[in-house]
């Protein structure tokens, strides 16, 4: 079938909206009329070549929408199902999937190949095959998704909200409860509150954190943390180290999650300095693949028993947390409409990004018809 897409044909290119032609599914893929689409920092990331990938590519891997066609070997979905995308599959057969990390699933190790989970691509234009980010490209109405990166939710979720959950917001409130393991009465510090941060603060508040201390430097973004359940406020990390001391009675940050859009190694001691013993810090932001250096105080890291560790899409499991996300979000625990600051038509998404860079949106989201 004919449809339109958003390609990447070139490193810092904008965004091509264009036809191009998508395959029908094969056996163990499913074709799915999508309602919404996140605009992530992770495509941008494309775009700036902070995340390797062979191009031309179709963008996007935050969506959701309704199951317009099945595979011959598809069992556990059928036409009609609202799903969400999640963008790391998870095949529930595979070593991690086994001992409960879905998140580390080994079929994740395709998502940046520029193939589908079956092999080969099903989007042509030009002349060319075209790749599709997290073998998803959800920059597109329609798109083709192999079973194990889809995701059954209930029929009465806004499907419009729900492709928030396939990456940003899982991925930010997990990095608090999971890879952060706060728990009630907790300090917590998020530095950076744009779509990853925002849930971060969400998690935190969720989790029962007494102090949540969100950072910064866009005011407008200060403003929107305190929606989230951000108590205190700064512009930088030192600013957080003048008053951590006198917050917390001189016991620090219990927390620190790294949510920035672009990770970088100067970040990591600074955030180590504001967590106090047995501390934790959590890495999510993403970084450029050629970022290997970091420094840091390892005697400080011994003497108060302080860890760092990463996190990929907040260490939570796809098929068991989307669901308890969007049945947080029904319930009114979850805050999901208050993320998305501005909608776009396909046509806008160029838009959508620069807002993103210029620090206007949280969380800027494209609507199909």
């Amino acid at each position: 079938m004919k449809t339109q897409a958003a390609v990447l044909w070139e490193m810092n290119a904008p965004w091509s909206v264009e036809e191009v032609e998508l395959d029908d599914p094969k056996p163990n893929e499913v074709r799915v009329k999508l309602a919404s689409s996140g605009l992530c920092h992770s495509d941008e990331h494309l775009v700036t070549g902070d995340l390797p990938s062979p191009l031309p590519i179709v963008g996007g891997h935050e969506g959701a929408g309704v199951v317009e066609a099945v595979g011959s070997a598809v069992k556990n979905i059928k036409e009609g199902d609202h799903v969400v995308l999640g963008f790391i599959p998870s095949c529930g057969k595979c070593e991690a999937c086994s001992k409960g990390y879905q998140n580390l699933c080994e079929m994740g190790a395709y998502i940046l190949s520029g193939e589908e989970l079956a092999g080969g691509q099903r989007v042509h234009t030009r002349g060319a095959d075209i790749g599709t980010m997290c073998c998803l490209g959800t920059f597109s109405p329609y798109v083709i998704a192999h079973e194990d990166s889809v995701i059954k939710i209930d029929n009465d979720v806004p499907l419009d909200k729900a492709s928030l959950v396939g990456c940003g917001v899982t991925t930010g409130v997990g990095s608090a409860i999971y890879a952060g393991g706060v728990k009630a009465g907790d300090t917590v510090v998020v530095v950076g509150c744009g779509g990853i941060g925002s849930n971060a603060i969400q998690g935190a508040r969720i989790a029962g954190a007494a102090k949540i201390v969100a950072v910064d430097p866009v005011p407008y973004k200060l403003e929107q943390a305190k929606v989230f359940g951000a108590t205190h406020f700064a512009k930088d990390l030192s600013e957080v180290q003048s008053f951590m001391g006198d917050l917390t009675r001189g016991k620090m940050a219990d927390v620190a999650i790294i949510t920035t859009g672009v990770g970088t190694g100067d970040l990591v001691a600074p955030t180590m300095a504001v967590v106090g013993k047995n501390g934790t810090v959590v890495v999510t932001a993403i970084a450029p693949w050629s970022q290997n250096e970091v420094s840091l105080s390892l005697l400080d890291m011994t003497l108060y028993q302080k860890q760092i560790k990463g996190s990929l899409f907040g260490s939570a499991n796809p098929r068991a947390d989307i669901p308890k996300l969007l049945s947080w979000y029904m319930s009114g625990v979850l805050k999901l409409d208050e993320l998305v600051t501005k909608t776009y038509s396909l046509d806008q998404i160029n838009e959508g990004y620069q807002d993103m860079r210029d620090g206007k949106n949280i969380r800027g989201m494209i609507l199909f018809e």
